[in-house]
């Protein structure tokens, strides 16, 4: 499995719209056409993380394929008004809030 971690600004009170948006969109077949296999969303004084793993490698670039799905494009202004980049002076696309793995261990 792959994972990617996004990071991003959410105010806290947001928690519940925020889980909302996603329940909608991952009730569609575009994470399984995305390759996702679990999302999970976290919280930590002002900050959100975006917990996302793929079966594999392949399964983050499959996100940069969606880009212009008109239902990726509806989910990420649905969460505009809640989540805002982390450093917006150089946030262009999602890879620019990506946290970069630099351990990982399995007991698999």
């Amino acid at each position: 499995m792959y994972s990617t971690l996004i990071v991003a600004r959410m105010d806290p009170g947001s928690a519940a719209s925020v889980s909302e948006i996603f329940s909608a969109f991952d009730s569609t077949e575009v994470p399984h056409l995305m390759g996702t296999r679990r999302r999970e969303l976290f919280s930590y004084r002002g900050l959100y993380f975006h917990l996302q793993d793929f079966e594999n490698e392949n399964g983050a670039s499959h996100i940069q394929s969606f880009r212009t799905d008109p239902r990726f494009i509806q989910i990420s202004e649905d969460l505009k008004p809640f989540i805002e980049a982390y450093d917006p002076a150089t946030w262009r696309s999602p890879a620019d809030a990506m946290a970069g793995r630099f351990y990982h261990w399995s007991g698999e």
